[in-house]
């Protein structure tokens, strides 16, 4: 066929995938160019083009051209459920059925290898997680890599570790393009990769190819359609009352992005209460409530969701009018990403971030999360190495220092690496050679500080908004939009309704939270000379707790942070600190199940005050007890102490089973307190300035009930998360 018909045909099959009946639509001559290189020359082609700029449509459209020519079908390997969604949709459009294998859709998984198997599916969709999934590798892969007509790598940026969002699990497409047959095209497709990232993933897509080079096609990063603008306001409760009294204001739908699951979902909460037509989307919302959230919004029947970067990458709504950022994002490129969502097919769309004074400390938490010290990684390799069959993470977790999620990404990189797999029941060590990469993981860490400085640039500088951010990502056409606050003015309102400033410190100002208490022991725990397993006695847990507020929220936790990062120094509890604690108590007390609820089954009134003992805050957590025993006259039993001054009372915080193995043992409660506690007959409060793990209160709450108490009922300043 000649390159005339050809493109004819393309464009009819972009046609029908843009819904245009009369057959005008035309591609882009990148776009073009790509899908020449892909049905034509069969090449492995990376394209580096902004968001809406219809990458999509170039792994589409080859896909059509190629089925209709007997190739075989495309794989797609998309990092998120709202992507997937989006393209499956967007494939039936053109004729083209599409299915997906995803954490979202286990029990389709058989029936969709079957029609793979049959050769009805043109497109499958896959989450780089199946790629080490055992079943999926060994059974379901090789074929699929024999038969595949089209490896499409969708956020290519994700392969790169100098990419904003590296993920391990992609680095597996190595092996994937390495072991494809001789003249399967491959496209690699992002809107977010500087020129390192382009050169990186460009190398990579040469791996096992015919032609060493990749093509690629890099394009301007402009967005036309974006007005972006940054807001800085005094306080946590200017930015509430900002969105509520402007949300309504800003065009079309969009998205209200937050740095955490709890800022989310507070955010969200205000602005129900105030009449706002909003859902949150986060990492813990159910992917059942996702999928009406982003319907929701596709449909415009909500104004926002308020999302965290659980809806960063590659949702697709054409018409998003507006992004606005609740706190600021710690890479100027996620940034981009994320704002890129609005406008792709409007004229026009708002941009606003709103930094916060808790961005940086929600930084240095995530990035706290990194890859781990060498010696944590080598006793995770000696266990591995010493088990006689494979370890799953909950058998691993309890013999090494690493919270679980935490746990499962080393061990990815470490598959990749080489140094262990994943097999039916959980991980073996290979007993390959493995060195730890020193400079690798500085490198990373020193580029994350760099991004950090550059979103600090960003949102104080006086220079063009989208001008910088063009500049992050190393385009070189990058010049003054003359759209943004500093280009053209301020075009935001900074002032905010009394009434909703008022309703929004209201909110914020509003103290409690519920601690659920643990009452399961971790497994493993005889692994590690614990025999704990199974349900902790109903007669030995902790009852539900209360905390002021959460660390990660942008009420008390822009109050408490201060107060309980390491390097404070210890002091009484501040006045506003113990006042909004005895509002916890009297909600508390008369609130659902209080013990001044009037309810049949309301438990006793407690009947003295515990605190537990600390070597770094001793001052805070005596004389917040203190404080609470003279407002509630009640006694102040004592202190639960560590058994040994020897005992090193830092004590990990990084999985549940290493921490309850340091405390086990360590926590006594004294002869007086027991016999104060024995003696009074009743529940009694427990106070402590802070939980993560919630380990802490539950060894202190078993040992208090052992002791006689009746109930133990834990009152932290704070929860960690």
């Amino acid at each position: 066929m000649s390159e005339e018909n050809l493109r004819t045909e393309a464009d009819a099959v972009l046609s029908r995938l843009v819904g245009d009946t009369t057959g005008a639509a035309r591609l882009r001559t990148d776009q073009w160019r790509a899908v020449e290189a892909l049905v034509v020359e069969r090449r492995r082609t990376l394209v580096v083009q902004r968001t809406g700029w219809g990458k999509s449509a170039v792994y589409f459209v080859a896909t059509a051209l190629l089925r209709e020519r007997g190739s075989g079908p495309t794989v797609i390997v998309s990092p998120l459920l709202a992507l997937m969604r989006n393209q499956v949709e967007a494939a039936e459009r053109a004729g083209i059925h599409a299915r997906t294998i995803n954490s979202a859709n286990t029990e389709e998984w058989e029936a969709v290898h079957a029609e793979v198997a049959a050769g009805e599916v043109d497109v499958l969709l896959i989450s780089p997680e199946r790629l080490n999934h055992p079943d999926f590798r060994d059974q379901v892969l090789p074929k699929l890599a024999a038969t595949t007509g089209l490896l499409v790598v969708d956020e290519a940026h994700c392969i790169s570790d100098w990419g904003h969002d590296f993920r391990p699990d992609y680095r597996r497409l190595r092996t994937m393009l390495a072991e494809l047959p001789p003249g399967v095209p491959v496209l690699a497709t992002t809107a977010t990769a500087n020129s390192r990232v382009t050169a990186d993933v460009a190398e990579q897509l040469g791996t096992g190819g015919e032609k060493a080079d990749a093509l690629v096609l890099r394009g301007s990063l402009d967005r036309e359609s974006l007005r972006m603008g940054v807001l800085r306001l005094p306080d946590a409760a200017h930015r509430l009352a900002w969105l509520d009294s402007h949300l309504d204001e800003l065009p079309g739908s969009g998205i209200v992005y937050t740095l955490t699951v709890s800022a989310a979902e507070e955010v969200a909460a205000f602005l129900r209460q105030r009449g706002h037509a909003v859902s949150s989307y986060t990492g813990r919302t159910e992917n059942a409530d996702r999928e009406a959230a982003e319907a929701d919004l596709l449909g415009n029947r909500v104004k926002a969701l308020v999302a965290t970067s659980a809806l960063g990458m590659g949702f697709d709504k054409p018409d998003l009018g507006f992004v606005v950022h609740v706190g600021s994002p710690s890479s100027p490129i996620a940034y981009y990403q994320q704002v890129g969502r609005a406008g792709r097919g409007v004229e026009h769309a708002e941009v606003l971030l709103m930094p916060g004074p808790e961005d940086e400390a929600i930084w240095r938490y995530f990035a706290s999360l990194a890859f781990p010290p060498e010696e944590q990684v080598r006793r995770t390799l000696d266990a591995l190495a010493a088990a006689d069959r494979p370890l799953s993470l909950p058998a691993l977790e309890p013999l090494v220092e690493l919270r679980r999620s935490r746990l499962e990404t080393m061990l990815k990189v470490l598959d990749v690496d080489g140094a262990v797999r994943r097999v039916r029941g959980g991980w073996i060590a290979t007993g390959a050679p493995w060195s730890y990469d020193t400079e690798r993981y500085a490198r990373v860490a020193r580029q994350r500080e760099a991004e950090q400085r550059a979103m600090r640039e960003y949102a104080t500088g006086s220079g063009c908004r989208m001008e910088f951010l063009r500049r992050q990502l190393d385009d070189e056409a990058a010049a003054p939009c003359g759209r943004c606050d500093n280009c053209a003015g301020p075009w935001f309102a900074t002032e905010v309704d009394p009434v909703s400033l008022e309703a929004a410190r209201g909110e914020l100002r509003r103290p409690g939270v519920e601690v659920e208490p643990r009452r399961m022991w971790p497994t493993g725990l005889p692994a590690i000379g614990l025999e704990l397993k199974g349900r902790i006695p109903p007669g030995e847990q902790a009852a539900p707790g209360r905390a002021l507020g959460r660390l990660s929220d942008i009420g008390w936790g822009n109050r408490l942070r201060p107060l309980l990062e390491s390097r404070s120094a210890d002091g009484p509890v501040p006045d506003d600190v113990a006042d909004a604690v005895v509002t916890v108590l009297a909600d508390w007390a008369r609130g659902p199940g209080g013990w001044a609820s009037g309810e049949a089954d309301a438990p006793a009134r407690p009947v003295g005050v515990v605190t537990i003992d600390s070597r770094t805050r001793p001052r805070l957590i005596r004389s917040l007890g203190e404080r609470i025993a003279t407002v509630g006259r009640i006694p102040l039993l004592g202190t639960v102490e560590y058994a040994d001054e020897a005992v090193d009372t830092r004590v990990p915080r990084t999985n549940s089973a290493q921490r309850l193995r340091a405390l086990h043992g360590a926590l006594t409660v004294p002869g007086s307190v027991a016999e104060s506690v024995a003696a009074r007959g009743g529940p009694v409060l427990l106070v402590d300035d802070f939980t993560e793990t919630g380990w802490t209160l539950a060894v202190a709450a078993r040992l208090l009930r052992r002791a006689g108490a009746t109930g133990v009922m834990p009152l932290v300043l704070a929860v960690q998360g």
